[in-house]
């Protein structure tokens, strides 16, 4: 069987792909991964991304954001340093922002400030958001009502929830990324319950490597470090759920992926 994948939301610039960060990604397009898309999570780490997609054009693409665990560190002066880096072309995606109140590593008020400075800097820039929420839906959806009809679309990564917010991230115009939570059959029986209902145009899906191994996986690799290259089973645990085949959640992701971040328009 041969895919065609994009992984969505891949942190390749982890410490723990350091050593065999080429070889990480030969295993991906063996398996059907044949692009991916590189998360950024503060100003270093969305720098290192851009310079590891633009070594890779039309195979690797990137975000450049600040998620809400380094929020408190987000200062009004490294605006211009993220817009430079979203003008790459191979930049496609503002993110990952968002809020997180389950550890609360920077305090909800620095969140929502980081949060609501990054969608200003999407609407202007005219580039799709790359969002993360995890105990924070009320103040996350409130604010992104705010900037409604403003944003270029956006996508809700690592989507864990259930019917309610599904359908308000639906509301607002949102694709549902879909990561390996959805093989667990203990803390992910809330999302499989809903994993049907997203509509085929608003479908994603992703690894979150090295984060989110699939626990259902046999064997477990000895490392317990997801890579991009397990998201083939991701895709059919995803295919199963919905009564599709893995070739159309191939074939609607892909087309999701390529819609969202443009990414027939960038790469060289």
């Amino acid at each position: 069987m041969s895919l065609d994948l994009i992984d969505i939301g891949a942190n390749l610039t982890h410490d723990s792909f350091a050593e065999d960060r080429d070889a990480v990604m030969a295993s991906a397009l063996q398996a059907g991964v044949r692009r991916l898309v590189v998360t950024g999570a503060d100003l270093a780490s969305s720098r290192q991304a851009a310079a590891l997609a633009a070594a890779h054009p039309s195979r690797l693409w990137s975000t450049a954001g600040v998620h809400p665990h380094h929020a408190q560190s987000f200062e009004a002066s490294q605006r211009g340093e993220l817009l430079d880096l979203l003008r790459l072309k191979s930049v496609v995606a503002v993110g990952e922002c968002g809020l997180d109140y389950f550890r609360n590593l920077s305090p909800p008020p620095a969140q929502r400030a980081a949060f609501i400075a990054q969608l200003e800097i999407a609407a202007q820039i005219r580039k799709p958001v790359f969002l993360h929420q995890r105990d924070a839906h009320g103040d996350f959806a409130a604010i992104l009502n705010d900037f409604d009809g403003k944003l270029q679309g956006g996508v809700a990564h690592c989507f864990t929830g259930g019917e309610l917010e599904l359908e308000a991230y639906l509301e607002l115009g949102l694709y549902i990324g879909i990561t390996g939570w959805a093989c667990d059959e203990r803390r992910g029986v809330e999302l499989r319950g809903v994993v049907p209902r997203i509509p085929a145009d608003r479908l994603l899906i992703e690894t979150d490597a090295p984060y989110l191994l699939p626990r259902d996986m046999t064997p477990l690799p000895k490392s317990r470090r997801n890579e991009p290259a397990y998201l083939p089973h991701i895709a059919a645990t995803v295919a199963h759920l919905r009564g599709e085949t893995v070739e159309a959640v191939a074939s609607m992701t892909t087309r999701n992926a390529v819609a969202l971040f443009a990414l027939a328009l960038t790469g060289s």
